[in-house]
C-alpha cells in the first residue's frame, strides 16, 4: 500500500471511491453517516485535493483507502476545552478518513492514521483532532487502540446527519 497526496487528475476516482464506499457500508450495522455528495461534498473534495490535504492509499492503483487531514474543524470544536491548548494551526483534524469496505479488516485505516500522526510531527503540529459519529464502534476503537483519547460527546451538525451526537477525540503530539 502506498499513500500519497490525490491529484486534481484523480478527482474522478477519488469522489467514485468515497460513492462506492458509501454504497458498500449502506447495510453495515456501523456508520458513518455519509450522503454522497453531501457528505463527502464534490467541492470540499477538489478544494482538498487543490490544497494538497486529500490523501489516498493505493494499491495496484486502485484507491483502497482516502482521508483529508488539514486544519479545519466544525465550529462546534470551538466550543470544547480541549486539553492541548493551540492555535487552529498547530492542530491537525482528519476528516472523511474510509476504507473501502473489500478492503476492510486488513490493517489500512490503522496505517492511514498513523501517517497523518507522522505528518503532523513532521508539520510540528501539538496535536491532531477529530469526530466521530456517536455508535460507530469500528472507528471509536480504532482511535481509541491509536492512543487517542476520548474527550466528551458533543452534538454539533453537519449536512449529511443534521445535529447529531459526536464523540471528541484528540491525540497529543
Amino acid at each position: 500500500m502506498m499513500i500519497k497526496k490525490a491529484n486534481a487528475d484523480q478527482y474522478h476516482s477519488v469522489r467514485a471511491f468515497y460513492h462506492s464506499l458509501i454504497d458498500g457500508i449502506a447495510d453495515r450495522p456501523y456508520s458513518a453517516g455519509w450522503k454522497k455528495d453531501i457528505y463527502p461534498a464534490p467541492d470540499y473534495l477538489l478544494n482538498a485535493i487543490r490544497n494538497g490535504e486529500l490523501y489516498i492509499a493505493l494499491e495496484n492503483h486502485e484507491i483502497i483507502a482516502s482521508m483529508v487531514l488539514n486544519h479545519e474543524c466544525n465550529e462546534g470544536y470551538h466550543k470544547y476545552q480541549w486539553l492541548t491548548k493551540a492555535e487552529q494551526d498547530e492542530i491537525s483534524v482528519i476528516h472523511a478518513l474510509g476504507v473501502h469496505p473489500l478492503h476492510t479488516g486488513k490493517g489500512y485505516a490503522k496505517k492511514m492514521v498513523k501517517f497523518a500522526i507522522e505528518t503532523a510531527q513532521k508539520n510540528h503540529q501539538k496535536a491532531i483532532r477529530l469526530d466521530v459519529l456517536k455508535g460507530n464502534v469500528p472507528a471509536e476503537k480504532l482511535y481509541a487502540g491509536l492512543g487517542f483519547q476520548h474527550l466528551h460527546t458533543l452534538p454539533m451538525f453537519y449536512d449529511d446527519t443534521g445535529w447529531t451526537d459526536y464523540e471528541l477525540y484528540e491525540y497529543k503530539l
